[in-house]
């Protein structure tokens, strides 16, 4: 058996999403979000769930707190909720919105926990959406605005700012295959909300080293891996496409101040897309930032296949394990986008903000959850992460998705990824086995493979 040891000083966390678990989405002044609006779209959210109640963390943060500090993590990475301080978006600031994680700021420092917030978890206020949402260049100034008003009233508190959580999902997803709030599918209008969200991170950026806020600042993006079903041209390019599509359009512009030219020239020749680059954007994009957030979950096998998608690349199935999902259970592509991130970026600081999986939990009569396959997930994404941190990969810490079942977006309530399950009817919260396996994993700094 082997010994597989971290860093002393590696940030073992969870994560969770404002939207996802809050609920009391008509209390203490919030306004509405475009995610209340989509929930409540007929047809929109697996069995028309909605966000009104979620897991009412509004009301129990401290008994949530109380289950991060008996697990033993040392950071939580939650997001504030734009409506809260904002209700239309601009305007008037509302100080309970702002009381409200002031308090649970508090209670994590007291627990010994460290916060760590992501300022856009994609419930923009419906008001700006009304005015064209993230297609309109004028939520740019309204986002920096929050930005700036949030980073003052905790400056000092909060060590670690994520600017906006998966940009590919705020586009592509919600822009352009319709998925997620506000649910459109125009390819140009994902590439234009995809450029202005960029545009908003870098210039929060900028903002956050103007006012010399203490503490750190990053960007979070969802990686996967596609890997190349053959070493054939045809699959090679399609499979790059692809990845191109998920990881280089959001990364380098940030790392390197440009777009991928081939993907430019992609979009452009094969859509008639264009991004609306305006002078001086590319320059504040890639304003330097501290570290980069990974979100994880999955990858696959790709190869050419005219008229397949937008960049004619398919799936290939080669027997991978499923979660309840349906997304692939391929660690190995883990180490691989981690290895990938460091060559092609150098030495910039990487967390994994949200690693986790979904199956069919099931409480037992004695209120317990036997959930064995996420246990084995994790432990086989944390071997790959202490890979990765051996073969000199600058990986600073690990986030599991999520503290608890939690409203899964589109999805509803049916998929639980949470290390505590959350029963819905009574709101209770029930630690499951993998929770046990975690807090075991960050007390002993590692794991026995």
């Amino acid at each position: 058996m082997a010994r597989l040891d971290f860093p002393k000083d590696f940030v073992w966390g969870t994560a969770t999403a404002s939207y996802q678990i809050e609920g009391a989405v008509r209390e203490d002044g919030r306004g509405p979000s475009i995610w209340d609006t989509f929930s409540h779209t007929p047809g929109k959210v697996y069995n028309n769930d909605n966000g009104d109640v979620a897991c009412d963390s509004y009301h129990r943060y401290e008994e949530d707190i109380a289950l991060l500090r008996q697990l033993g993590v040392n950071a939580y990475r939650f997001s504030i909720a734009w409506p809260r301080i904002f209700p239309q978006g601009t305007g008037e600031v509302n100080p309970k919105g702002l009381d409200y994680y002031r308090r649970v700021i508090d209670k994590l420092l007291e627990a010994g926990i460290e916060p760590c917030v992501t300022l856009y978890h994609w419930d923009l206020p419906q008001a700006l959406q009304d005015r064209g949402g993230w297609n309109n260049r004028e939520t740019i100034d309204a986002f920096v605005r929050y930005a700036e008003t949030v980073f003052k009233a905790f400056d000092g508190r909060v060590k670690m700012w994520i600017t906006f959580n998966e940009l590919w999902c705020v586009s592509f997803l919600s822009n352009y295959l319709g998925v997620h709030a506000p649910g459109n599918t125009d390819l140009q209008l994902a590439v234009n909300v995809a450029h202005h969200g960029l545009v908003a991170h870098g210039l929060a950026v900028r903002r956050f080293r103007e006012l010399g806020i203490r503490g750190q600042i990053g960007i979070t993006h969802n990686l996967s891996w596609t890997e190349p079903y053959t070493t054939k041209p045809e699959d090679l390019e399609a499979a790059r496409r692809l990845r191109a599509w998920n990881n280089e359009w959001f990364m380098e512009p940030v790392l390197k101040g440009t777009y991928p030219q081939f993907l430019v020239d992609w979009f452009r020749s094969a859509q008639g897309v264009e991004v609306p680059i305006q002078p001086g954007d590319m320059e504040t994009i890639a304003q330097p930032i501290d570290f980069i957030g990974i979100n994880f979950y999955t990858g696959n096998y790709g190869r050419y296949k005219k008229g397949e998608g937008l960049f004619h690349c398919e799936e290939v199935q080669v027997g991978f394990e499923k979660t309840f999902m349906d997304w692939n259970v391929y660690p190995e592509a883990l180490y691989k986008v981690l290895s990938w991130v460091k060559e092609e970026y150098g030495g910039i600081p990487i967390y994994i903000t949200e690693n986790g999986a979904c199956y069919e939990d099931e409480l037992t009569p004695d209120k317990k959850v036997h959930d064995a396959k996420r246990i084995e997930y994790y432990r086989k994404h944390f071997i790959q992460c202490h890979r990765a941190i051996e073969s000199g990969v600058p990986l600073k810490g690990y986030f599991a998705w999520s503290l608890l079942d939690n409203f899964e977006w589109a999805e509803g309530y049916r998929k639980r990824f949470g290390l505590c399950y959350t029963d819905y009817e009574t709101l209770a919260r029930y630690p499951k086995d993998s929770y046990s396996f975690y807090r075991k994993v960050i007390a002993d700094g590692g794991l026995d493979v």
